[in-house]
């Protein structure tokens, strides 16, 4: 099933942001917090046949330690609070990147759905 004539794709950041079907928009491109479902429940579009990896992971991991080190670092420069008020970092940093982790797939997947990339070939 494809997207009716009189419907368009959604725009890619809003599908990304609700985490819908990048073709239909009505379907949840996840089965779980961060895992992909099957299939759209809307269009049967196959999620499987997208590979995002682990680019997203990678890159939120990096941008989000960058983050929280240089907020650690100015926080006690500032404040000189005692050592366990930057316990408050661990569990910040796991909701940033888990957070940012299924924006990040679902652009990616969204962006390989319309630029038509597919494993191991050339896009036609």
């Amino acid at each position: 099933m494809t997207v009716p004539p009189d419907r368009q794709e959604p725009p890619p950041l809003s599908s990304a942001l609700l985490g819908s079907c990048p073709r239909c928009g009505q379907g949840s491109l996840f089965d779980g917090p961060i895992a992909f479902a099957g299939r759209c429940s809307a269009c049967e579009l196959d999620f499987t046949q997208f590979n995002v990896g682990d680019g997203p992971a990678a890159f939120l991991i990096l941008i989000v330690g960058a983050v929280l080190v240089i907020a650690a670092l100015v926080l006690d420069a500032s404040a000189e609070p005692p050592w366990w008020v930057h316990l408050v970092w661990i569990p910040l940093g796991l909701l940033l990147t888990a957070g940012g982790l299924r924006l990040a797939k679902a652009w990616l997947l969204g962006a390989e759905y319309r630029n038509r990339a597919r494993e191991g070939r050339l896009a036609p």
